[in-house]
């Protein structure tokens, strides 16, 4: 990968089968920059920050966030400040979010006190749209990021989810180019399921998913039009990625090699 090139990080989302602590063993010996780590209230302690933590550090690797915080109707859900937590005391730069909230201005308000809570650490809450959420498209995100005040909370733009809502790499250009901390990369066909098909979303999201070039989103377009050498989580949920590379060192330098051929 050329140094001028923009950071590249593997999404926790392409090893949900294995731990936190794999997941970054295989970033390492993968020969990722960075990594992405997955925060699950029920399994998650201290012991499991300090160890993350030190690994991190002792590769040099940029944790690029801390997944996943899902907003639901109802009051504040104390496990998505302890995840900020956790995120701060590993150095994470971001926190992906995406909600349930169906009320965008309760929506809003629970980002803003996210983003206040992730402020000192200087950590950056990032929204994520998809059609299987409450916030349906980039039109009602930033309509929410609008909402909430805070030029911080950052939105976060998935390739797939951009297509399969009716957007395009188009609908970014009028976009303040500080709302893009990073963004994921992954690739499709141009077509997929309907967005009234939910289940079929769902399943393209977490299982069907291409490497870069081997499918026909505007990846090109969405780089050109993102600010430059904007960071990119490749999230690349695939079955097919996960059944013909079961070891997780090996699928970490797959899809590495395939992104970084891509991008050159």
């Amino acid at each position: 990968m050329a140094k001028s090139g923009p950071l590249l990080s593997l999404a926790a989302g392409v090893m949900p089968e294995f731990s936190p602590q794999q997941t970054v063993a295989a970033a390492v010996k993968g020969g990722w920059p960075a990594v992405g780590i997955w925060y699950d209230p029920a399994t998650w302690t201290d012991a499991t920050t300090i160890e993350i933590r030190d690994r991190i550090a002792d590769a040099g690797l940029v944790a690029l966030d801390i997944e996943v915080i899902w907003l639901k109707p109802g009051p504040d859900d104390p496990a998505h400040f302890a995840a900020i937590d956790a995120g701060a005391a590993i150095r994470a730069r971001n926190v992906l979010v995406v909600s349930s909230e169906p009320d965008p201005a309760r929506t809003a308000e629970k980002l803003q006190r996210l983003s206040d809570h992730a402020a000192s650490s200087g950590m950056r809450v990032c929204l994520e749209f998809a059609a299987f959420t409450s916030v349906g498209d980039i039109h009602s995100a930033l309509a929410i990021l609008d909402a909430t005040g805070c030029e911080d909370i950052g939105l976060l733009i998935d390739p797939l989810h951009l297509a399969r809502t009716g957007g395009s790499p188009v609908d970014l250009a009028a976009v303040d180019p500080y709302r893009f901390p990073y963004a994921q990369f992954c690739d499709a066909p141009a077509s997929g399921p309907p967005p009234s098909d939910v289940p079929a979303i769902i399943h393209e999201a977490l299982d069907l998913r291409l490497m870069p070039g081997d499918g026909a989103l505007l990846l090109a377009e969405l780089l050109a039009v993102l600010p430059r050498d904007t960071p990119l989580s490749v999230e690349l949920r695939s079955a097919a990625l996960r059944d013909g590379y079961r070891d997780p060192v090996e699928r970490a330098r797959v899809l590495l090699t395939a992104t970084q051929q891509w991008l050159r």
